[in-house]
């Protein structure tokens, strides 16, 4: 029987005709224009199925931090002392958007 020796080869193989350096140039090139298309694109507000509503009835607490620009310890701390009312779907807590208001402006009552 005779020995066949087998040659090491010591790069990677290629799998696609074309060499990494020209790969990687496509992929750059590739995701700048992706991320170019994405910052022309126009900013778009959430779309409410609802017919005839005209604001987001429920806030998650992130957006009432961000809305009223305070920390969620903050949003603890009214909801503990009575100015803000939670309100518990499943494991999520949730604000009226009238209590919100109410908070925004408390001089006058909510509409209801």
């Amino acid at each position: 029987m005779e020995k066949r020796e087998r040659s090491v080869q010591t790069a990677a193989p290629i799998l696609f005709p074309i060499e990494p350096e020209q790969f990687w140039q496509m992929l750059r090139v590739l995701v700048r224009e992706e991320v170019s298309q994405l910052e022309r694109q126009p900013v778009r507000t959430p779309a409410y199925d609802t017919p005839g509503l005209t604001y987001k009835p429920l806030y998650k607490i992130g957006e009432v931090c961000q809305l009223f620009q305070v920390t969620k310890p903050t949003i603890y701390d009214w909801i503990k002392h009575g100015k803000l009312k939670p309100y518990k779907i499943r494991s999520r807590v949730y604000f009226l958007w009238n209590d919100i208001q109410q908070l925004l402006q408390p001089g006058e009552q909510p509409k209801e």
